[in-house]
């Protein structure tokens, strides 16, 4: 048996916060095993940290969000949000599914290309698309969403030199009820610039009209700020049939559908808060249906939702550097990695769990990463059991975001492997070296030589 360490006592300022009615107690148990491999091996074969992916959780996630959908409309077409999780072995689980690519950059449009996404079932959002980009998803049959003014004049150009009329929707930003609006990205509803881009691509005669996007937000609480988003693009479908003899082939609703991670902030745990998938699903396609088209005429309902479909399936595992104690008496552990891949630490206070026995005493502390940055706390207070050096723990529900938002500083990023349906594991992502983070440099002659 493993001896257990000795602290001395110590008194210590009172740091709890303020209370809620849910109390301050979470009752932990440790996590030894994902789906049936031992969190030990694991770290023994592929090093710490590690981020490791659940395959099962996928495709079940997955397959209940579209069986939510599906059972309530007839017509559901999924599209995995490049910029979530772009490891190519994530992206090839969803496409087999069935899901088509939603990319917004050309850098991801090439990566759906290369995980074999047919070019007609590769959606290109975004603001910023080149030339060449633009040709490229032309000569694909890509349906492009429209942005802004500029980039539907750039279209119109390079569809009239191309001799080819490609299939365009435009990106419309709402007033949900939501605040703030993201009104950062597309034409507004509200003010009529939305109904102008739709004449404008219209009359130009050079682009197909095939349907509207929106993107209301991320990590929604509220099934109505669907509801009424889905009531303002079948407003705008609607006009396009009666005034401008177009039949919008569908709608498209992004994503933002949220985890039940917990916000940094939030009075209530983000489990007692955020409405099931089948809640969403209710609002979106009761809307729908209220629009008013005959049931040959219904819209595809796209969704490209990220975050919902891959966040429970990914945890990292890492390893205690030290402890110490802060100069307000707070207990502080240094774990082994940083905010520089955990980038989702600042935004959500993560469960985190032990990977071996512990003791049932637990106390109020500060996790840090190994960064020597101030910023790099993964969670400014948790009541955790105590944690001795080289003790491992589990960080839940890291699967969207982590893995493309994080960064080379100080530490380079680690390994990240995938558990598939037979519990076997699968390195699809190695760590990075120093030979690798060097090989894009170029060193000048007169550098090459240093005289100490």
């Amino acid at each position: 048996m493993q001896k257990l360490r000795y602290e001395s006592p110590s008194i210590q300022k009172m740091n709890a916060g303020l209370m809620n009615k849910y109390g301050t107690r979470t009752e932990y148990e440790a996590v030894k095993h994902i789906d049936g491999v031992p969190v030990k091996s694991m770290i023994e074969q592929y090093g710490s940290p590690v981020f490791v992916i659940s395959e099962r959780t996928i495709r079940r996630t997955y397959q209940s969000a579209v069986r939510a959908f599906k059972t309530r409309y007839p017509k559901v077409q999924f599209a995995w949000s490049y910029k979530t999780n772009y490891i190519n072995a994530i992206c090839k689980i969803f496409h087999q599914e069935g899901s088509w690519g939603e990319v917004v950059s050309g850098f991801e449009y090439r990566k759906a290309l290369g995980n074999g996404v047919p070019g007609n079932k590769i959606i290109f959002n975004g603001p910023e698309k080149t030339d060449e980009e633009l040709v490229l998803a032309i000569n694909n049959d890509s349906l492009i969403h429209i942005d802004h003014f500029e980039e539907m004049y750039q279209l119109i150009d390079l569809a009239d030199k191309l001799k080819k009329k490609p299939r365009v929707a435009i990106r419309v930003n709402m007033d949900t009820g939501v605040y703030p609006m993201w009104d950062r990205f597309g034409f507004n509803y509200e003010n009529g610039q939305a109904w102008t881009a739709m004449n404008k691509i219209v009359a130009s005669g050079k682009l197909q009209l095939t349907g509207l996007h929106c993107h209301i937000g991320t990590f929604m609480l509220s099934t109505e700020a669907y509801a009424v988003a889905v009531r303002k693009l079948g407003d705008l479908a609607w006009n396009a049939k009666t005034q401008l003899n177009t039949v919008l082939q569908y709608l498209d609703l992004g994503g933002g559908l949220p985890t039940a991670n917990n916000l940094r902030g939030a009075y209530m745990p983000s489990a007692d808060m955020i409405p099931s998938v089948d809640e969403f699903a209710e609002a979106i396609t009761n809307a729908l249906y209220n629009i008013g088209f005959n049931t040959d005429e219904l819209p595809l309902l796209i969704l490209e939702s990220g975050r919902a479909l891959i966040d429970d399936a990914g945890y990292l595992l890492g390893t205690v550097l030290a402890n110490k104690r802060l100069s307000d008496g707070r207990k502080a552990t240094i774990m082994d990695f940083g905010v520089n891949i955990l980038f989702t630490a600042f935004w959500y206070e993560h469960k985190m769990s032990p990977a071996q026995d512990f003791t049932h005493h637990t106390e109020d502390m500060v996790l840090y990463g190994p960064l020597c940055m101030n910023i790099d706390m993964v969670r400014s207070s948790i009541n955790m059991p105590l944690l001795n050096r080289g003790d491992h723990v589990v960080v839940h529900k890291v699967g969207a975001y982590n893995m493309t938002q994080w960064m080379q500083f100080i530490q380079m990023r680690p390994n990240v492997v995938l558990i598939d349906e037979s519990g076997n594991t699968h390195l699809i992502r190695q760590a990075e070296t120093l030979e690798y983070i060097e090989q894009m440099e170029i060193l000048p002659d007169y550098l090459k030589e240093i005289n100490l």
